[in-house]
């Protein structure tokens, strides 16, 4: 299946809200590998890499988000998968 790695900024209220905790969850259950954290100016930042498909379903989930969460805006952009990660994590 095709890999594909793509990094984010998610924008809203998203800090606060269980949004790194519930993403890791997340990718977790979709088989994803990658990073996520907190922007000092309060957006999210994220690095997500597996097959197609099941990053496509992740990118879904990053527009809604958890429940308390009010997500306004996600940029994404596409990159070369590296395959350098072997779990999610939440980053400080």
């Amino acid at each position: 299946m095709a890999q594909r790695r793509v990094h984010v900024h998610v924008s809203g209220t998203v800090q606060g809200v269980y949004y790194r905790l519930t993403m890791q969850k997340v990718a977790a259950s979709h088989d994803v590998v990658g990073w996520v954290r907190n922007l000092d100016d309060g957006r999210v930042e994220a690095t997500v890499e597996g097959d197609a498909e099941s990053v496509r379903r992740v990118l879904e989930w990053c527009a809604r988000g958890p429940d308390a969460a009010r997500v306004e805006g996600v940029e994404a952009e596409e990159g070369e998968p590296t395959g350098e990660f072997s779990s999610f994590d939440i980053l400080d």
